[in-house]
């Protein structure tokens, strides 16, 4: 994919995702003692600061107007390859905006929404942008935190060369995206009122705490904010309930893809698993992204499922959403869609290799969710399968799915 294109636009359409709306906890702040349980900067190896959104006014409500909705397109793939899911919007004159850069993935998207809702209460009279994959659009609007979304991609995981920036600079920009310098020098360039980034020793005029590699996804942006001295909490991961209809409610969900072949556990063993469970009495369906056609085809011949158990080629965003939310249980490896069965508190058994649990893997803490890991660590843009997946073996699949409890009601 190119870089972003398109004016920041307003959600319209998003119930199909369940839009959750922001309540009276918006104006919130660690500083106030909303952020106790999550820790202060000073706990997380940062400093205690006066709140920005205080600093901002940001407890002044926005004026009359200010983020109309729009209509948006049919949202294609719950890969995260898909196309644009928002229209042209408008922006109302005199809005305080806040930018969000985090043009990534579906997964990033989701490990990302704890520090989004840190954001939205932390500046609730502000209209927050995000600059994400046009087609992520309804799942940002489903989290409640993001009024509109700045059409923003790039190929793999690389910054966007440009931002389709219009009006006024943003008072607050907030790089989610990665610890720069690309990142902070293109948020930079729009001439924000303050940055919020990590601090990098190339952009040595951000003032931000040190980078940790090691560190959990979801720890990782919201000790960020927390430094700055807005309240964001690690946990704070569920989306509401889908309103679309599962295209296979109660069904256990195989997704063999994932961004690259290193975190591929093998279709042959996927294909073991599926009829190991189908003989057990589970509906089994596979699914992949737009660009996994003939991996999901290949499982599917292989497991001898049926067609109307196959949904290859990317479904649309919102019934992938659902399938996931009703389903009995998601196997998959470490991508997009075990984010999503973690979000809708749907049961899920992760298979991780050559990234481990510790950095991305799902809450350590939720029986509902469980992570295999063998390790060592290795290289995650790998052309084959890692050595640490493939020692996660057909048996260990299956006896990891038995422990897995019933979904939710």
């Amino acid at each position: 994919m190119g870089s972003g294109s398109g004016s920041a636009s307003g959600f319209g359409g998003a119930a199909a995702l369940g839009r959750a709306e922001p309540g009276d906890v918006r104006g919130a702040l660690w500083a106030t003692g909303g952020c106790a349980a999550a820790g202060s900067p000073g706990g997380a190896g940062g400093r205690a600061r006066a709140p920005l959104g205080d600093r901002a006014g940001a407890g002044r409500p926005a004026p009359p107007g200010a983020g109309g909705p729009v209509v948006p397109g049919e949202p294609a793939s719950g890969s995260g390859e898909s196309e644009p899911a928002v229209g042209a919007g408008t922006r109302a004159v005199g809005v305080r905006r806040l930018l969000v850069l985090r043009a990534l993935g579906l997964g990033d998207l989701l490990a990302g929404v704890p520090a989004l809702r840190g954001l939205r209460r932390g500046f609730p009279g502000h209209e927050i942008v995000l600059a994400a994959p046009a087609g992520l659009g309804p799942l940002a609007a489903a989290t409640g935190a993001v009024d509109r979304l700045l059409p923003a991609s790039a190929p793999g995981r690389a910054v966007p060369s440009a931002l389709d920036w219009t009006g006024p600079p943003p008072e607050v920009a907030v790089d989610l995206h990665g610890n720069g310098p690309p990142s902070h020098r293109l948020l930079a360039d729009l001439g924000p009122g303050r940055l919020l980034a990590f601090a990098h020793p190339e952009t040595p005029g951000i003032e931000g705490p040190p980078w940790y590699a090691d560190e959990h996804e979801r720890d990782r942006w919201c000790r960020l904010l927390r430094w700055y001295g807005v309240c964001a909490d690690p946990t704070d991961l569920r989306l509401p309930p889908p309103t679309a209809h599962s295209p296979a409610p109660g069904a256990v969900v195989l997704h063999p893809g994932a961004g690259s072949p290193a975190r591929r556990w093998p279709v042959r063993r996927f294909a073991a698993v599926a009829e190991a469970l189908r003989a057990r009495g589970h509906r089994v369906v596979v699914t992949g992204g737009a660009d996994e056609g003939d991996l999901v085809a290949t499982l599917a011949k292989r497991a001898r499922l049926a067609d109307t158990d196959v949904f290859g080629g990317g479904l649309p965003l919102a019934r992938f959403s659902a399938l996931v939310a009703r389903a009995r249980a998601v196997v998959s490896g470490d991508t997009g869609i075990a984010h999503l069965a973690v979000a809708h508190a749907t049961p899920s058994l992760t298979l991780c290799g050559p990234v481990p649990p510790s950095r991305w893997g799902p809450p350590r803490d939720d029986p509902r969710h469980r992570a295999l890991w063998h390790g060592p660590e290795g290289d995650p843009h790998g052309r084959s399968p890692d050595p640490a997946l493939l020692r996660i073996g057909t048996e260990e699949v299956l006896d990891a799915f038995d422990a897995l409890p019933e979904p939710p009601d």
